[in-house]
């Protein structure tokens, strides 16, 4: 196990070298995403002008305050929860993510299934765990909302974050075909197995 330090955007060889079980703590931009926002981009056709190429995305519809525009707050608004999602329900958005928009990594909570693996594989990405019920300390690592895009949406709007320290996070899916909920999945059915027939209850 090791842990990464990335200042974003990152190279696809900076994602490559990730393995499962690594950490990673990510610096300067990180971009939140959620389910109409993606909707909107990839059935609907919409388009983004922020460059999302070798960036990570978040799963998060923030809670935010309208503000008036200053130094502060340039998009005209303050944080108050950046909490994340559940991933799963997006499974479909991963690849066209990264092949439309260069996105190398996808920060949620829950994981992704076997398409997401592939993509990751092909393409060159890695799923970052966040563990459910943090979103107080993961609105501490956002130190400003630098811009918004697709805000009719809001607050599934393409929000843009300038982040410090954000992490660590648990790499549970990388490019090598390593996922932790595989894993999981596999040694849970193992265990219900031998259960089933210690009772002797055939499976």
């Amino acid at each position: 196990m090791a842990h990464y330090e990335f200042a974003m955007p990152v190279t696809p060889e900076q994602v490559r070298a990730l393995r499962v079980n690594d950490t990673v703590t990510l610096q300067k931009t990180l971009f939140g995403i959620r389910d109409a926002t993606q909707i909107h981009m990839f059935d609907r056709g919409r388009t983004t002008r922020f460059d999302l190429s070798g960036h990570a995305v978040i799963h998060t519809a923030p809670n935010v305050a309208k503000v008036a525009r200053s130094d502060a707050y340039p998009a005209g608004y303050r944080a108050i929860c950046v909490g994340t999602t559940t991933s799963d329900r997006m499974e479909r958005f991963t690849r066209p993510l990264m092949e439309r928009n260069g996105v190398r990594i996808i920060v949620g909570k829950g994981g992704l299934r076997e398409a997401s693996a592939a993509a990751f594989r092909e393409l060159g990405g890695a799923y970052l765990a966040v563990i459910g019920g943090t979103a107080a300390l993961e609105t501490t690592w956002v130190e400003q909302i630098e811009d918004v895009d697709l805000d009719d949406l809001n607050p599934e709007s393409l929000w843009k974050f300038r982040i410090r320290d954000f992490g660590p996070l648990l790499v549970a899916m990388d490019s090598h075909g390593g996922s932790l909920y595989s894993a999981v999945n596999e040694q849970a059915r193992s265990r219900r197995a031998q259960v089933l027939a210690s009772l002797g209850v055939k499976g």
